[in-house]
């Protein structure tokens, strides 16, 4: 079997990682939900060897998840525990969560739903980082992205390009406030939030 492999993963890793190590220099533990091929877990594990980076996904994607890791032998970087978002999440506190283009795919009950998670399992002070695309007061940052909605609204009516302001109002009432909104290449986005309380 071969490895999965994303090219977007690729393109995207070394900006993603230039912004996680100045926003994570103080954190010991991450948690990457929806880990997808497992290659921004390697890349950034590699690149972050104070943290220890947890590995998640749902049961589909631990094989290619664990092919990826099996070669890259970091012992900082965890196999991938099974999160449903669906589910309860099988992790206790953690200091930060990461996730990259999840919430474009997944519906909107579950958005609400990892927010739900982040609440409940991101330490007081703690750091949530998602990348992805997002739009602004209603409106596309690019006619790629307005293709990319359509694209993902014809597979899934409920999944697509998500509004910064619903993201920001459901985080602030898990207790997150916005630390920095940074533009990322392709049209995309790296988001920061620290956890109050």
């Amino acid at each position: 079997m071969n490895k999965p492999y994303s090219q977007a993963c690729e393109n995207n890793k070394q900006p993603i990682l230039a912004v996680l190590k100045q926003v994570l220099s103080n954190n010991k533990q991450l948690l990457e939900v929806g880990s997808g091929t497992g290659q921004h877990a390697v890349h950034f594990a590699e690149h972050l060897s104070d943290l220890t980076w947890q590995t998640s996904d749902v049961a589909i994607n631990h094989a290619g998840i664990n092919q990826w890791l099996d070669q890259a032998e970091l012992s900082n970087l965890q196999p991938p525990l099974l999160l449903d978002l669906n589910q309860p999440w099988p992790i206790e506190q953690i200091d930060s969560i990461y996730t990259a283009n999840t919430l474009h795919i997944v519906s909107w009950p579950l958005v609400e739903k990892f927010f739900a998670g982040v609440a409940n399992h991101l330490a007081s002070g703690g750091t949530l980082c998602i990348y992805g695309p997002f739009n602004y007061q209603g409106n596309y940052t690019s006619q790629s992205n307005a293709d990319f909605d359509l694209w993902l609204k014809s597979r899934d009516p409920n999944s697509g390009i998500r509004d910064i302001e619903k993201i920001e109002q459901i985080a602030n009432a898990a207790h997150l406030t916005l630390l920095n909104d940074y533009t990322m290449p392709a049209n995309n986005r790296l988001l920061v939030f620290k956890r109050q309380g």
